[in-house]
């Protein structure tokens, strides 16, 4: 029996620009483009897509994800997710899993993807554009130099305070809900001068700040804080001399 192939597709962080050939071609070539949608979301990665090519002739397969942490309903849907893919590809189709940004950074497809190749059938992982690279594009700075640390942590979740102690730059990703704690903890550890953060990026309604106190409570879940911590201004002046 001849079966398709599942691609995790990273279209980018929100500029249509931003997806790589060999994501667009990928997507030329596959028969169905499933699209991860949770409840009264727009599809920001199908979106992205439609900008920049014709899927006029693919089918869309729509995954309707839960916001929910409990563990049981999560498994649930990851492996409705996973059948609902299976089925695609039992029937010979190509599927793309469509992914904002890269599909190994913090995306739903991976759950998807090894649940695939656990029961036999063949899954590729296609890069894209990481939001945090395109973010410090769009600050105009670097993230790192020399011999810097980065680090990059799910801002949602418990640790935040823990890991800006650490050295180096630290990206907090998908800060949502969490922006006015986000906040609080950057001044109580002496990062809030030290800290910018961009909205949206790549999208219509993109935001850059530079100074936190124009950040409210209603910022997008699309939001990314860069916290430097100094060292870059010392390795500059030591390359100087």
């Amino acid at each position: 029996m001849i079966t398709g192939i599942l691609y995790g597709i990273g279209v980018g962080p929100g500029d249509p620009e931003l997806m790589t050939l060999k994501a667009i071609h990928t997507i030329e070539q596959c028969d169905v483009l499933a699209v991860p949608q949770t409840k009264g979301s727009r599809t920001v990665a199908l979106d992205i897509v439609k900008q920049t090519m014709d899927i006029s002739d693919k089918n869309l397969l729509s995954l309707k994800i839960p916001m929910s942490r409990d563990k049981q309903v999560i498994k649930q849907n990851r492996d409705e997710i996973a059948k609902l893919v299976i089925e695609q590809l039992k029937l010979g189709k190509s599927v793309a899993f469509l992914t904002l940004g890269d599909p190994t950074i913090y995306s739903t497809y991976l759950y998807t993807h090894r649940r695939v190749l656990k029961q036999g059938f063949s899954a590729q992982i296609i890069p894209g554009v990481p939001s945090f690279c395109a973010v410090a594009a769009r600050l105009n700075d670097s993230l790192v130099e020399n011999a810097q640390p980065l680090h990059i942590i799910p801002a949602s979740y418990d640790g935040v305070e823990e890991a800006l102690n650490l050295t180096g730059t630290k990206v907090l990703m998908k800060a949502g809900k969490s922006v006015e704690e986000i906040k609080t903890l950057l001044k109580q550890n002496n990062c809030y001068q030290m800290t910018k953060m961009v909205q949206n990026c790549g999208m219509k309604d993109e935001k850059v700040i530079v100074n936190l106190d124009e950040v409210d409570n209603q910022a997008s879940y699309f939001s990314i804080f860069v916290v430097k911590d100094g060292t870059e201004e010392l390795i500059e002046k030591e390359s100087e001399q």
